[in-house]
């Protein structure tokens, strides 16, 4: 999937430890079932995330966290808020939504 590869992708949770990696491999999951190459996948906390995100092309977090990335947002940044940051189906769902996967 040409349009996500060579992107700069952030996941951030709370404390950038358990649920961030767990959502990282997640999003591996989804590069790997589409053959995408990204540039960069890094996870981490929300108090970083919030800092770096404009460095990045698309971060995901969860729905709550949203709104911390209206700054990055409006550099041009896709932000993808989730309802369960474990699950596949939704990254892709959400992703699609966001014009980044094709149907």
């Amino acid at each position: 999937m040409a349009k996500m590869d060579n992107k700069k992708f952030m996941v951030c949770c709370a404390n950038g430890a358990g649920s961030s990696l767990m959502m990282k491999m997640t999003l591996q999951k989804v590069f790997k079932k589409h053959n995408i190459t990204p540039a960069q996948l890094h996870h981490c906390a929300i108090s970083e995330g919030k800092s770096a995100a404009a460095n990045f092309d698309v971060v995901l977090c969860a729905r709550n966290f949203a709104k911390t990335f209206d700054d990055a947002k409006a550099k041009g940044t896709i932000v993808i808020p989730l309802k369960n940051i474990m699950s596949d189906k939704e990254m892709e769902s959400a992703m699609k939504e966001a014009g980044l996967l094709d149907d």
